[in-house]
């Protein structure tokens, strides 16, 4: 049977699965496991056996319950509280400030947690009442959320690179440095978007009564806030980039730092503690099994010789390798719509990845173009992550209408940050180079 007409069965058995709602992880290393042992017999099971016990060997693996279980303590440790009354006495007196003190906050959460529903869910209750009270544009504020929780998996620790760093083999610790710039790029861009839309239209983003707002004394008596949170950070990254540590006894080191913070917190006790360890124990054995699939589809992919049909079909698209990138690009903007990203990771990657090192383009670099599409499919309509974790926690008089409508502007201020870093690969590169070398 001809190449073409297996990748046809094949992408369309596993199409068919998902449809029918069969968990990614059964239907795509099932469909592999069967499409493996029909090209090469019993020797397919071999090899699928012995990639799983490579991978199972690996280190970094270590580091993803490690930074869900980060996760999660901060999320329950009452930081996001008081880093939000800092946030509200500093920039409360600007138009649009609370927004953008809102999507500052997303940023050291993403630096301190590596999931994107963390900052989502923390703001969206708490800063959206409080912006929603103040009389804050309601597409404003829910897209502020929405862009800025899905800093998450960009800016480092983050749990998606570690999932590209183990699929493609490159550096986690230079995918990290990496996402440090893109990261604060996206900040500025929507900061000024929000900021320049409130001054122009200042019925979107009023800014507090003179009245309200704080005196000097009571702005630096709340940066006490922001040291538990700015020590995590230094002290995970720092170890990382310093060299001091891996990735995998970093992200421990993570761990006992939000547990202090936690204890420091007064949230501190068993049932806190009980309660993360299950439900890191839950999504870790979640990414486990997606990830075994992973590497069943990746084996089977190549097995059926599918990789070089890729390329010499990506060698017809217009415009040689920007073309090809553009075109790659594309694709996963319109699977983010409709597949979780961790789901199109796995099918995308085997056959983006020959086709980049053919064309030259630095694995590093194409990782962070990568992992900022992943983070719009998690903001886009209809299945994005980050508009349900909204929606879940948003007020009532909250639709998923006015969601779904108060993510265009920020998409396409994210993807004006995409093009900066295409035009300026240094935006990203910049750092691992300094760190690594």
């Amino acid at each position: 049977m001809s190449v073409e007409i297996l990748t046809m069965l094949f992408f369309g058995a596993l199409l068919l699965f998902v449809m029918l709602g069969t968990p990614l992880a059964f239907a795509l290393g099932g469909i592999s496991v069967i499409f493996l042992y029909a090209e090469m017999g019993d020797l397919g099971f071999y090899l699928l056996a012995s990639k799983m016990w490579e991978t199972m060997q690996s280190p970094t693996l270590m580091a993803i319950p490690l930074f869900v279980f980060m996760a999660i303590l901060l999320e329950k440790s009452g930081v996001a509280n008081d880093l939000y009354d800092m946030m509200h006495e500093w920039w409360g007196g600007l138009r649009g400030g609370l927004a953008i003190g809102t999507v500052l906050i997303c940023v050291i959460f993403a630096a301190m947690s590596g999931i994107s529903g963390a900052a989502v869910v923390t703001m969206g209750t708490i800063a959206l009442p409080k912006m929603l009270e103040r009389g804050y544009d309601k597409k404003l504020a829910l897209g502020a959320i929405n862009a800025g929780g899905g800093w998450g998996i960009l800016i480092p620790p983050s749990i998606l690179m570690v999932l590209y760093s183990l699929l493609t083999e490159v550096s986690v610790g230079r995918l990290f440095a990496a996402g440090i710039g893109p990261g604060l790029l996206l900040f500025f861009l929507v900061s000024v978007y929000i900021g320049g839309r409130c001054w122009m239209q200042p019925e979107l983003g009023p800014a507090l009564p003179k009245e309200e707002r704080a005196s000097w004394g009571q702005k630096f008596r709340s940066l006490k806030a922001v040291i538990l949170p700015i020590l995590i950070v230094v002290i995970v990254l720092g170890a990382i980039f310093g060299g001091f540590a891996t990735p995998t006894e970093a992200a421990a080191i993570g761990v006992f730092g939000a547990m202090v913070a936690t204890g420091i917190n007064r949230q501190l006790s068993w049932v806190v503690i009980r309660d993360a360890s299950v439900a890191t124990l839950k999504l870790t054995a979640l990414i486990m099994w997606i990830l075994f699939a992973a590497h069943a589809f990746s084996t089977a992919y190549t097995a059926l010789g599918a990789q070089s049909l890729i390329q010499d079909m990506m060698n017809l698209v217009p415009g040689g390798r920007w073309g090809s990138l553009i075109f790659m690009l594309a694709v996963l903007f319109i699977l983010g719509m409709v597949l979780d990203p961790v789901g199109i990771m796995l099918i995308t990657l085997p056959v983006f990845l020959p086709v980049v090192q053919n064309y030259g383009f630095d694995p590093i670099w194409f990782g962070i173009l990568f992992i900022i599409m992943m983070e719009v499919g998690y903001m886009t309509p209809p299945f994005g992550f980050n508009l349900f974790y909204l929606k879940g926690v948003a007020p009532p008089d909250v639709t998923m209408g006015d969601i779904y409508a108060s993510v265009t502007p920020y998409v396409i201020v994210t993807l004006i940050g995409v093009l900066l870093i295409i035009l300026i690969p240094e935006i990203a590169t910049y750092l691992p180079k300094y760190f690594y070398g």
